[in-house]
């Protein structure tokens, strides 16, 4: 069966395709269907007349990312296959048109946002001072995070950015590790720190830590502050306890901005503690100056494996 999209010259049938038909293979895959865009139009041999409109408005969207002479990775071809099964197109092609990079690496590398959610969190980091971020590993909340932080020091918005999580265990122990309690946390930090040498380079993080432009605590140490011009980054949130978060959130100063940012099916908190994190985002969520952002499983955007095995956990 043909399938009716916009047209497609050869140009655009070979970026969809992908190298020797990778992005093909992956759509085949996920619709049990075998696919022909060698020519101006798309055959496929399903007579499913609901499996071909679904096709059918998939290819057009390929079609328009593909005029945009965007480089198709699977990565792309499997969201927005999700796009499609979840009838968000229209948000699909507003994030395209509007895109612009938030920052960029050490090595001039652009980083755009990748999917709807996370052009929505974007927008929230710009449009507001406090903003909690909620979701799985993988969608990005803590790397765009530190992004944005970067991109507002270089610009000379804020001071400083300050980075911290509280010092809860993850199966480990604390305890058996050498040093003070801030040398015994920092490689729990390690995805702050890897952001922050993506985007800064290794020797100016360092010299930007030694100078306290960048600060990387505990969230014990925040206790008694007021943290004026500053970035404020809670990494792990799902981790404080109720009296933390009340703790870490009136730290605010002026001129500043908080993010918080957690993964609720992660709590390590002993049994019979309730997150900080669940609580804040329930008795906040009437503060119209304060944004939460939920991530959810289409927004992953590590390998397509990682996607699966988080379905897989939370329908166990």
């Amino acid at each position: 069966m043909i399938l009716k999209t916009n047209p497609v010259d050869a140009n655009i049938a070979k970026i969809i395709a992908g190298h020797c038909n990778t992005n093909l293979k992956i759509i085949e895959a996920k619709f049990n269907v075998s696919l022909d865009i060698s020519k101006d139009y798309i055959v496929t041999n399903t007579n499913d007349f609901e499996l071909t409109q679904i096709l059918s408005r998939l290819f057009d969207l390929l079609i328009v990312l593909a005029k945009k002479e965007v480089n198709l990775t699977s990565r792309d071809i499997s969201y927005a296959i999700e796009v499609v099964l979840n009838n968000l197109e229209t948000e699909f092609i507003e994030l395209w048109n509007n895109r612009k990079a938030l920052c960029y690496t050490y090595n001039n590398k652009p980083i755009y946002p990748k999917t709807i959610k996370q052009f929505e969190y974007i927008k929230a980091l710009n449009n507001s001072d406090m903003v909690f971020s909620i979701g799985a590993a993988g969608t990005g909340k803590t790397y765009l995070t530190v992004c944005h932080a970067v991109s507002l020091l270089k610009k000379g918005d804020i001071k400083r950015i300050i980075l911290t999580r509280p010092a809860v265990e993850a199966g480990e122990s604390l305890g058996f590790l050498p040093g003070d309690l801030k040398e015994k946390i920092d490689p729990y930090l390690r995805p702050l720190y890897d952001a922050l040498y993506d985007m800064l380079g290794f020797e100016q993080t360092n010299d930007l830590i030694a100078r306290q432009i960048i600060e990387i605590a505990p969230l014990a140490y925040m206790r008694g502050r007021t943290l004026d011009n500053a970035y404020v980054i809670l990494d792990e949130a799902q981790n404080t306890t109720k009296m933390q978060m009340k703790m870490f959130l009136t730290r605010m100063g002026f001129n500043s901005k908080m993010v918080i940012t957690g993964d609720i099916s992660q709590i390590d908190l002993p049994k019979g503690k309730e997150s900080g994190l669940v609580e804040a985002c329930h008795i906040l969520k009437g503060i119209k100056e304060i944004s939460i952002i939920k991530f959810t499983r289409m927004d992953v955007v590590r390998h397509p494996l990682v996607s699966k095995i988080l379905e897989c956990y939370d329908e166990a």
